[in-house]
């Protein structure tokens, strides 16, 4: 798939655990981990943006596009 999920290297730079994120922004570890390993389908808006939020990033920080 051409879209990649950079969720763990924010994650990293910010120095917070994948579960500590959950917790923050409210929705399950496993529909946050299904989206960190790029294994999602899609990603609400209001979940895009309550992760931007809480990792006080850009959604381009966090997705990104290559070509196959």
């Amino acid at each position: 798939m051409p879209i990649v999920v950079h969720l763990d290297d924010v994650l990293a730079a910010r120095g917070m655990t994948l579960t500590e994120l959950a917790e923050r922004i409210d929705i399950t570890l496993a529909n946050l981990s299904i989206l960190k390993t790029g294994k999602a389908k899609a990603v609400r808006f209001s979940t895009l943006e309550a992760i931007c939020r809480e990792l006080d990033c850009q959604p381009g920080d966090l997705l990104g596009f290559e070509a196959e």
